[in-house]
């Protein structure tokens, strides 16, 4: 529960930032490299912070969970926006396309790939930066895979901690099976790049009419 409502908390922040950073100049100027120097930052360095803070509660595993994964979803985001066929923008452009419908209906989509992957990264540093969490703040009456980690090791427990460890690296393991590697094809097929691919055909002709539509712009 820590873990997806973090991630999802995460995700609303960091999307919100990479969408200011990659339509404005002004803001990539202002935190674009903060950004980047945030995501290189280890989790486990914000703890002392949140636990100043906020003390021993949810709120700080909360804080350092969101600070872990916000950085690497706006990145991704930002990444996919720059990467952005320049023609496609014409495209939407020359259809009339206001600035929130161009990003609605053209960038975002044409940027999933790399949100997918900005995604996936930053529910790795979620999920590492809960499991450290668990272990520093020990919230009195919480049972959670930390705690539970933390007392095998306190009772020389080898077997408990080997299987809670087990835990932990199937859950991350089904996570990314079940929820990111199915979005990732669903997104890579749409595009024409997963296992279901378009014909040589359909996709010159998709092209002409990009190119004609851009040219009649």
């Amino acid at each position: 529960e820590r873990a997806v409502m973090g991630f999802l908390i995460a995700i609303a922040i960091g999307s919100a930032i990479g969408l200011a950073v990659s339509s404005s100049k002004v803001v990539r100027t202002a935190i674009g490299s903060m950004i980047t120097g945030l995501q290189t930052m280890p989790s486990i360095a914000w703890f002392p912070l949140a636990i100043l803070l906020f003390g021993l509660d949810d709120s700080a595993i909360y804080f350092v969970v969101v600070l872990g994964a916000a950085p690497s979803i706006a990145n991704g985001l930002i990444h996919g926006v720059d990467s952005m066929p320049p023609l496609l923008r014409r495209v939407g452009t020359s259809m009339g396309a206001s600035r929130a419908g161009l990003y609605r209906d053209f960038v975002v989509p044409a940027a999933m790939p790399s949100v997918v992957a900005g995604l996936k990264q930053g529910w790795a540093f979620a999920w590492r930066s809960l499991m450290a969490g668990e272990l520093l703040v020990v919230i009195p009456g919480a049972q959670t895979i930390g705690t539970r980690l933390q007392f095998a090791r306190e009772l020389s427990d080898a077997e408990g901690v080997m299987a809670t460890m087990i835990v932990i690296l199937v859950m991350g393991i089904l996570v990314d099976s079940v929820v990111f590697s199915r979005l990732e094809r669903r997104v890579l097929r749409k595009r024409g790049l997963g296992a279901q691919r378009e014909e040589p055909g359909s996709r010159l002709l998709r092209r002409r009419e990009l190119v004609g539509a851009a040219a009649t712009a």
